[in-house]
């Protein structure tokens, strides 16, 4: 049986991350938005959060479901923020985050980002990870999605948010764990061709 006339649930309130993620992944996978009240999970692998909240989201969805976890990792500090960047952010603002390293002469970094898949309840997620090496730096560019100002990614001279978007949907984190995302949905017969209408 095609799975192609399936809709795949999206859970996010976010609308830069609907955007980014419509953007990045094209018009042929039968994707629709969806917000739900997720728990902020806690725990020491950003996998293992992602895995546990797709479930959820599966359960309250009742059928497939992705839902995506973005981290800012800091080398200096093993891994955090890590998962709980949304609550640093959100008291510290982008300047705090790259107060957060001043003590430390290593200011390298990586953005993580998991989308997690479930075929629906009483089916075990499956997590795509990717990833983007780069460095802690002062703010710079526009403020409008998260901590895009303060990430440089590696062999770049601007940050996310001084990126123009086109470049910024080749190398992000995003990108390359959506990258992965759309390779299991073509296996899984998702992938449709656009309608002319």
């Amino acid at each position: 049986m095609s799975n192609i006339t399936k809709k795949i649930v999206f859970v996010t309130g976010n609308p830069k991350k609907l955007e980014e993620t419509l953007a990045i992944l094209g018009n042929t996978f039968p994707i629709e938005s969806k917000k739900v009240d997720l728990p902020e999970l806690q725990g020491d692998s950003p996998g293992d959060i992602s895995r546990e909240k797709c479930r959820i989201a599966a359960k309250e969805v009742n059928g497939p479901v992705l839902i995506e976890d973005t981290c800012l990792c800091f080398n200096a500090m093993k891994g955090l923020p890590g998962p709980y960047i949304k609550w640093f952010l959100d008291r510290l603002q982008p300047e705090g985050l790259h107060k957060m390293l001043e003590p430390w002469e290593d200011k390298s970094a990586y953005a993580l980002c998991n989308f997690a898949y479930s075929e629906g309840p009483d089916h075990e997620p499956i997590v795509f990870e990717g990833r983007t090496e780069g460095i802690i730096v002062s703010p710079r560019g526009p403020r409008n999605f998260g901590w895009d100002p303060v990430f440089q990614p590696d062999g770049f001279e601007q940050t996310y948010a001084e990126m123009d978007k086109s470049i910024k949907h080749t190398i992000s984190h995003r990108t390359r764990s959506l990258a992965k995302v759309k390779e299991f949905l073509r296996s899984k017969g998702y992938e449709q061709t656009p309608s002319s209408n």
